[in-house]
């Protein structure tokens, strides 16, 4: 089996972030032919398109993060209903120059907790509208809103619930499947490609 490459964002800045212990389980728990690389937002400035013509390093590192990516996972909380500042920032840079949009085609997945019932339900539709126009497939079930509990997951991304185990090791499955599809969709040759033939165009 193929393995593929996954870069994931985590969509909180702090320390002590709970999406970046839920990333951690989410990667124990994935299958073996997905391999995780954080693709870091923090030294990113403020977008603007005053930077097009010369994006600084942290810019052409993400974008080069994303392009080299064969999916894309997003770990994210929510905040006042929506994506956080520090994630927007970043999917703005990924997208940018007009005509360069890293994101395009790219296999997509949504999931974050919050302590709060609902989980990350609200950012979740946000981010899957963002999503549609950037052109990002995305994996639209299972869902997975997360209400976290301290005493379900270990800093070192042990969950210590079964039933939450067995669900997240579902979501992931899926996910790695959905990737698999996306990709053999997007190879060259297949029906669905939209490049001409030049065999048949000489005919």
């Amino acid at each position: 089996m193929a393995t593929h490459k996954i870069g994931y964002f985590v969509g909180s800045l702090a320390t002590g972030s709970i999406n970046r212990t839920l990333a951690t389980a989410l990667i124990k728990l994935a299958p073996e032919n997905l391999e995780f690389t954080e693709i870091p937002i923090k030294d990113l400035p403020l977008y603007s398109y005053d930077y097009d013509a010369d994006f600084p390093p942290a810019g052409r590192a993400l974008k080069e993060a994303i392009e080299g990516s064969d999916g894309i996972l997003f770990v994210s909380p929510e905040y006042n209903r929506s994506i956080p500042g520090a994630l927007k920032n970043a999917i703005d840079w990924g997208s940018r120059p007009w005509g360069t949009n890293s994101f395009a085609r790219k296999p997509t997945g949504i999931i974050g907790a919050s302590p709060g019932g609902i989980g990350t339900a609200v950012m979740q539709s946000s981010m899957r509208s963002v999503l549609s126009f950037l052109d990002a497939p995305q994996l639209n079930a299972p869902e997975v809103y997360i209400q976290f509990k301290p005493e379900v997951f270990g800093q070192d991304g042990e969950i210590k619930d079964e039933s939450t185990a067995k669900f997240l090791r579902h979501y992931m499955d899926e996910y790695g499947a959905f990737v698999e599809r996306v990709l053999a969709a997007n190879a060259p040759g297949h029906i669905g490609d939209l490049e001409p033939d030049p065999d048949k165009l000489s005919r």
